[in-house]
């Protein structure tokens, strides 16, 4: 039983990391209303720490996400993040209508 209450979306999108102090660059692989998953991560923020994500989507303009990181991965980690903000959920939506089908 799937225990995610958000569908997600598999995406291959490049994406800048900032934990504050520390900068780097990774993958996002998943994507959903509620959080996101990033491989291939140059840098390991600790469970807890807060991210500020930047991905790069065509033909959609960059995007802007900031969460908090709920699970490490050997080469990434997993991150949640409130939508509160309508222009958000649009953005999430446009990204899906670009991705394949939920999982």
């Amino acid at each position: 039983m799937e225990k995610r209450k958000d569908p997600r979306f598999r995406t291959r999108f490049d994406a800048l990391i900032s934990t504050g102090p520390a900068e780097g660059a990774g993958l996002l692989v998943d994507l959903s209303y509620s959080g996101a998953h990033i491989e291939n991560a140059s840098v390991q923020p600790e469970v807890g720490t807060v991210v500020r994500l930047y991905v790069f989507v065509q033909p959609v303009a960059p995007f802007e996400v900031q969460g908090r990181v709920t699970r490490k991965t050997d080469s990434g980690f997993a991150v949640v993040y409130a939508l509160d903000d309508p222009d958000m959920r649009r953005l999430v939506d446009d990204v899906s209508a670009i991705v394949t089908a939920p999982d």
